[in-house]
């Protein structure tokens, strides 16, 4: 690692290319391939569950129906129009079955359980990332902590969406009132506004991930600075992935199973970008901040902190 944290060390310009190679050392000594695809695998099981909770919620104040075609326009922007169709069957399958008192009682908990998956094993993630592992002796209620934690942070992307959409829907507003009213060169500051928007709401999740999903305590200062570059850079990917998928279409050599594919293949994508982001924060805290210490509940793992 880079030494013991500073608190009088300064970031400059010039140290990025180091920050950067260190960055991609301790991201490549955490198997970042094998944690993504068990995040990727824990996302396809919660997938039905996890948009019909957030189709729900947020179809309260917003509207189911306009919701859902914004949930199927942003599917189809990541992973193509016939993933889009095939996961809006998943969920309306879901939602459609009669059920009993008892039956329904068992399937909203089998729905959270399902939903909160993906974000516990992104939390075991970020802890393995940044050597910390769970205190032995609070193991068996930190479980059931760990699980409302993960559900909150499905509230906290909820109110986002709820919140990009707004955003989207005036600046489309503004875009039309532009382009009939104003030079067409101003309608770039109006995309311009669209991606600042949208680097800055992901940032936001980022922030409160990296500042309350994992085991730690860390300096604001420091989260903001890796969930700024982990939304930079997810933008840009999310932008590749689906130029990516739109021309190579790899699901399509699986058949009816190609979706499951797809949604395990921009999983899997995104959570390496998000694993980066998570290894550049902690060599950022290590060289100037305070580090990243363990809360409470939690401990470092010296053991895989020496390996690497």
């Amino acid at each position: 690692m880079g030494g013991e944290p500073s608190q009088d060390a300064a970031f400059r310009l010039g140290h990025l290319p180091s920050l950067i190679s260190e960055t991609y050392r301790e991201w490549i000594s955490n198997s970042p391939f094998r944690l993504s695809a068990v995040v990727a695998y824990y996302a396809v099981l919660s997938l039905p569950a996890l948009l019909i909770i957030i189709l729900n919620s947020v179809g309260a104040v917003w509207g189911t129906e306009v919701v859902q075609g914004k949930l199927s326009e942003e599917i189809a922007l990541a992973l193509g129009k016939d993933a889009a169709i095939a996961i809006e069957g998943m969920v309306r399958e879901t939602q459609d079955r009669e059920k009993n008192i008892i039956a329904t009682i068992i399937g909203i908990s089998v729905l959270l359980y399902g939903a909160t998956g993906v974000f516990y094993q992104l939390k075991v993630s970020l802890n393995t990332i940044w050597y910390i592992r769970p205190n032995p002796k609070v193991v068996i209620w930190k479980v059931v902590v760990d699980r409302m934690q993960s559900f909150a942070f499905i509230l906290v992307i909820a109110f986002l969406l709820l919140t990009s959409f707004i955003l989207t829907a005036a600046i489309t507003a503004l875009t039309d009132f532009i382009s009939s009213q104003l030079p067409d060169i101003v309608l770039y500051v109006a995309y311009l506004l669209d991606f600042v928007f949208s680097v800055g709401i992901i940032s936001l999740l980022f922030a409160l991930m990296f500042k309350y999903l994992p085991d730690v305590k860390i300096r604001w200062k420091t989260v903001w600075v890796g969930a700024l570059l982990t939304a930079v850079l997810f933008v840009i990917g999310k932008l590749l992935l689906s130029l990516y998928f739109g021309q190579a279409q790899p699901g399509s050599t699986y058949g009816a199973a190609g979706t499951v594919i797809l949604v395990l293949l921009w999983v899997s994508y995104s959570s390496l970008i998000l694993f980066f982001g998570a290894e550049f924060t902690y060599v950022f805290a290590e060289r100037y901040g305070q580090g990243i210490r363990p809360s409470e509940v939690a401990e470092i793992d010296q053991a895989s902190k020496q390996n690497n």
